[in-house]
Order: structure tokens, then C-alpha cells, then sequence
């Protein structure tokens, strides 16, 4: 399991919308998003690139920090 460190999130609604958007990736699973350590944890079950994950957490409106 992968984990990343994501900025600006500051409530469950938050959440949701990362969940949503890394869940959407295909490629990604089995995705937890924290709000309490502001991390995302997903399995990746073929290789996805790291731009497309931080587009994607970027366009729901947070950045990997």
C-alpha cells in the first residue's frame, strides 16, 4: 500500500472529494484518505504515474505536500 502527505484538507466533505478523485484513477484501489494525518493510502494495482495522481489530487483542490 502507497501513501501520500496531501495539503488543505480540513473536513470530511475534503475527504470525500480526494477519495473520489483517486478513486476514479484507474489503476488505483482500495483507497483511504485520513483527515486526522492528512494522508491518502491506495493499492496500485498496474503502474500509474505519478503526475496523473497529483493532477487528479490537484484538481479536486489540494496539493501533495
Amino acid at each position: 500500500m502507497k501513501s501520500i502527505k496531501i495539503k488543505g484538507m480540513s473536513c470530511q466533505h475534503c475527504v470525500m472529494a480526494v477519495t473520489k478523485a483517486l478513486g476514479a484513477i484507474d489503476g488505483l484501489k482500495d483507497v483511504k484518505v485520513d483527515l486526522q494525518s492528512s494522508q491518502a493510502s491506495f493499492e496500485a494495482t498496474k503502474p500509474v504515474d505519478a503526475k496523473v495522481i497529483a493532477d487528479a489530487i490537484k484538481k479536486a483542490g489540494f496539493e501533495i505536500g
